[in-house]
Parts: structure tokens; C-alpha cells; sequence
């Protein structure tokens, strides 16, 4: 069968297995609004602190759906949003969805060489962006970007006059917008994601795969219970995404953190007796060492997933220990959550294993040749469910991430135990995740090898107890020719690409290890750097 036919046979299937509906986001948003409409939304940060109830939250943007309208936004327009957890972003994205927009959200990281990229693929007609926050003048980066033919809109929260496009305040209209009823299988998001590939892939999701994640959750993890939420993630990133949805589709009260302040955040959880959040392993490290050393009450959260890196079982026992219930979930952009664990499973399950698949789920573990392995072996993991995405946004990418009858490989290696509980075993694609952000080392490779000096790089992931993982360059340099730290780092705030992705270490080398092919072994690398690591530490 081809690509689109397993997509439709998969659909037809979940639509008669329930986990798909007839109702768009839209449609959703404004049912939770009605359902619950005095919940509170909290959004929390030193720059623009604000809280609303959910049913002016949904005011706001049938109003601010109206301004993008006699903008000359259309169904199936695309926008982008590149805007922290603020209120005004909040509004964006149902308002985009009650026109019948794709959403593009983007991190609020990137720079102009990653913006330009997405703006330019995507075909974005919009573009979304505060004037400043913190330390990011996100004019001026506006400004550094070009080529980009479809953009005709750049919409600027700020207190004062726009420097540049409209004015977000100003497209508040008086009047509410009729929502647009499409159809849920259109493509609602379009969210960015490094993986092996040094340009980021457009991962596409529909109206249905989205809520069908939601609901999954809500139905797994928390059974109809009422939680408070809250979001850690930022806005551009898929899970703080979900966690918009999930605040507009069930009415959940959220407190929203523009950046991760663990101090703050202990005592949000405290004040507002917080029951639910999700986050890196850096986000819990640091949230446990701030309520021990501010005195703050955790014992309110029963229920935290951490995932996005490599999770070191002793910090989820260590959380248990202190009363919090904590345990490992694993997805991607492409698929969400695959799998996590529960509050009821044992500690070693939490602490030791990425939980058991989410409704609807399916997993194989298949080798190199796309054959499933023995059981019990290590194979790299194919998955299919209802809230998998349906391709990437370029199609030429979907031939090697699906196997025959829709299953999308991961590129990581597991292993499924007797009781259904998957473990993450390694990674086989070639990625560093650092505070729970994907970093494609190609990309890094690339930006080395413009240097001058640089004859050849080779980009992993170095260990690291708050991060999870940090970019380490080795190098092969021009005889005679030095390069520096300092050097590297020039060179990549040139290049205008996140401060993330910029190498924090550098190794200049005579030879790197290779397979009879040439093929750097970057396992090697790796390998040298845990075992250094662990010889520092005296482990």
C-alpha cells in the first residue's frame, strides 16, 4: 500500500474505534469555555503578568479572529507564532483556530537563520512576535530575515506604537467572529523539529490528532479528575502546545511560566496547590533543590512526567521519597506521548521505565532491515496511534520515517519487558537533547565547517546533570591554524542561530574514530566523554 492509503485505512480506523470525531478544535475550545467558563488562567512571569478567566480568554480571541479577518486571513492560511506563555499569545492560538488557520508555533529561541527557514517552508502569511522580551529584541530579528514572499503580516505585542507590521492590541475588535467549522482532518499545526536532518522538519498534525492526544491523557493519567496545571514548557515547543489545548478543551486551570524559574515555580505549586505538571529532567532537579532550600510544599503534585532527555532513575526516587509522584513518559513532536507511566505504578516501574503505550497505541521493535527483532531483544521502535502526526510538511521526508501499513520510526532503540513497559535503551538518530530540546549535530557540524579553519567537525551530546546533555565540537583543524572556544562562539551568534545549538565545549583532535567506511563513530565520542565524566566525578 502507498503513504496515503495506510494514512486512510489508519484513519478510517480510529474514527471506528472512537478515537476521532467530528468536532474541530475550535468546535472544543469553545464547549470547555461554556463547560467551565470561571476557570482561572494564571500567566506568570516578571515582564507580563496576567490572569483571566477562561471564558474572556475565549472572548478575546473570537475578537481578535475577527482582526486577523479583515487582515485578509483565510481557512487554511498559515500563521506563525513565535510569542512566550503570555496572554496575548494564549489568544492567538484559538483565535487562529476559530478562522481555520495552520498554526506554526516557534520557540522563542530560534533566531532569524531558523525563523527564515520555517517562514519560508511553511509559506506563513503571518507572523506573531513580541517586540522585546528579556533580553531579545525580536524586531531586529525580524528585520535580519529575508526571502520570504508569503509573509505579508507582522503582527507585534508591544504597550507602545508597532515598530514594524500591526499592532496585536489593535486587532481586538468589538465584535466576535463566526468560527469557521472545518473539516478535523485538516492540518491544524505545524510544529518545527530538529532531528538528523540540519534543517529543521515540518511535523503536521490535524484537529483529530491533537485532541485525540489530549484526551488520551486525560482519560489515562488523570480519569476525569480535576487538575491544576502547570505549564512549564514554552509556547513553541509541542508540549506547551498541548498544554494550551489542554487548558482551552477541558477547562484545566493552568498557571503559565514564560520561562522556567524553578523558585517560582515551587512556590506556584505551593499557592495554587498545583496537581499536575511536566517537564526535563532539569526542570525537577531544580524544583526539588528550590523547595528544599525555600521550605515550599510540593505534596500537592500527584502527578509529574518527566521526559525530553535521558531521566536518571534516583531523581524519580528521589522525588518519591519527598512525597511527589513522578514518572517517565516518552514521545516526540511526531507522536507525543507514545508511552508514560502512572501514579499508581510502582517506583522501580516509574523510576526504571518510559511507562506502558497510551490508548490506541501500537508498538513494534523492528532492526535495521525493518524486521521485527526476538522478543525480548533491543530494536529500534515503530509506532502507530491516533494522535501520530500525518507527515512532514515535506513530503520527500515520509519515505524513510514510515515503515508498510503506516508505522513511523522513531529512531530510538527500546525494549518491551513481560508486563507491557517500555524502556528507552538508546538513540539511534543522531541528536542532542539539552534541557529537553532536540539539537541536530548536523546542523552544528555544518556551522563548524564554514570556519576557515575548521577541515572537519564532529558534533555529540557531553553529559551533563542540570541540561541532560550539552554540544560538544571535535575538530580537525588546518595545520597551523587555532581555533578557540571563544572563536566558535563568535562564529554562531554571526550566524544568527539559537544560543543553544552553539558548541559549550571543544575538542581539537588529530583523527576521529571511523568504520571501515569512513563513518565517524561518534559512539566513541560519546563513550569517551561518559567515561570521562565518570572519572571526574569519581563514579
Amino acid at each position: 500500500m502507498s503513504r496515503s492509503s495506510d494514512l486512510d485505512a489508519l484513519r478510517a480506523r480510529w474514527y471506528e474505534l472512537g478515537f476521532y470525531g467530528s468536532r474541530t478544535l475550535s468546535e472544543e475550545m469553545l464547549r470547555g469555555a461554556a463547560d467551565h467558563p470561571d476557570t482561572e488562567m494564571v500567566f506568570h512571569g516578571d515582564e507580563r503578568p496576567a490572569h483571566a478567566r477562561l471564558d474572556d480568554l475565549l472572548d478575546q480571541s473570537l475578537r481578535l479572529a475577527t482582526g486577523l479577518r479583515r487582515l485578509g486571513f483565510e481557512p487554511g492560511d498559515v500563521i506563525a507564532i513565535q510569542v512566550p506563555n503570555w496572554l496575548e499569545g494564549a489568544v492567538t492560538y484559538p483565535a487562529a483556530m476559530h478562522l481555520g488557520l495552520t498554526i506554526v508555533p516557534i520557540i522563542h529561541i530560534y533566531g532569524p537563520a531558523e525563523v527564515g527557514f520555517i517562514l519560508r517552508q511553511s509559506g506563513a502569511k503571518g507572523l506573531v512576535v513580541p517586540e522585546r522580551w528579556r533580553s531579545i529584541d525580536f524586531v531586529e530579528r525580524v528585520r535580519a530575515i529575508a526571502d520570504t514572499p508569503a509573509l505579508e503580516h507582522v503582527i507585534v505585542v508591544t504597550d507602545g506604537p508597532a515598530p514594524i507590521g500591526t499592532r496585536w492590541a489593535d486587532l481586538l475588535a468589538a465584535e466576535r467572529a463566526e468560527p469557521y467549522h472545518g473539516d478535523p482532518d485538516d492540518v491544524a499545526l505545524l510544529v518545527y523539529t530538529s532531528g538528523t536532518t540540519a534543517e529543521p522538519k515540518g511535523v503536521q498534525h490535524t484537529h483529530n490528532t491533537l485532541l485525540a492526544e489530549i484526551r488520551s491523557l486525560e482519560q489515562f493519567l488523570y480519569a476525569g479528575e480535576r487538575s491544576v496545571n502547570l505549564g512549564a514548557f514554552p509556547a513553541g515547543h509541542i508540549a506547551g502546545v498541548l498544554s494550551l489545548l489542554r487548558m482551552f478543551v477541558f477547562g484545566t486551570t493552568t498557571i503559565l511560566l514564560d520561562q522556567w524559574n524553578p523558585a517560582d515555580a515551587a512556590r506556584l505549586v505551593e499557592q495554587h496547590h498545583v496537581t499536575a505538571t511536566a517537564g526535563a529532567p532539569i526542570f525537577l532537579r531544580t524544583l526539588l533543590d528550590q523547595a528544599a532550600a525555600l521550605g515550599t510544599d510540593l505534596s500537592s503534585l500527584r502527578n509529574y512526567m518527566v521526559g525530553g532527555a535521558s531521566v536518571p532513575p534516583s531523581l524519580v526516587a528521589e522525588a518519591d521519597e519527598r512525597g511527589i509522584v513522578v514518572y517517565r513518559g516518552y514521545g516526540s513532536s511526531e507522536h507525543p506521548v507514545i508511552s508514560t507511566g502512572t501514579p499508581a505504578d510502582p517506583v522501580d516501574k516509574r523510576a526504571g521505565t518510559d511507562g506502558r503505550l497510551t490508548p490506541g497505541n501500537e508498538i513494534r521493535l523492528v532492526d535495521d532491515d525493518g524486521n521485527d527483532v526476538a522478543p525480548g531483544a533491543d530494536g529500534e521502535i515503530a509506532v502507530r496511534g491516533p494522535e501520530q502526526f500525518i507527515g512532514y510538511r515535506n513530503a520527500e521526508l515520509d519515505a524513510a520515517a514510515f515503515l508498510p501499513g503506516g508505522w513511523f520510526l522513531t529512531g530510538d532503540i527500546g525494549r518491551v519487558d513481560d508486563e507491557g513497559y517500555l524502556t528507552i535503551t538508546d538513540r539511534k538518530k543522531d541528536i542532542i537533547i539539552r534541557g529537553g530540546e532536540n539539537i541536530a549535530s548536523k546542523e552544528v557540524e555544518d556551522l563548524l565547517a564554514r570556519m576557515p579553519q575548521v577541515v572537519e567537525a564532529a558534533v555529540v551530546g557531553m553529559p551533563d546533570d542540570h541540561y541532560g546533555e550539552r554540544v560538544c565540537a571535535f575538530l580537525l583543524v588546518r595545520d597551523g591554524a587555532a581555533v578557540t572556544l571563544a572563536d566558535v562562539q563568535r562564529h554562531f551568534a554571526e550566524a544568527g542561530v539559537a544560543r543553544q545549538k552553539t558548541p559549550e565545549r571543544l575538542v581539537i583532535t588529530a583523527e576521529l574514530p571511523r568504520s571501515m567506511s569512513g563513518k565517524v563513530k561518534k559512539f566513541e565520542l560519546r563513550d569517551g566523554l561518559r567515561d570521562a565524566d565518570q572519572s571526574a566525578t569519581g563514579s
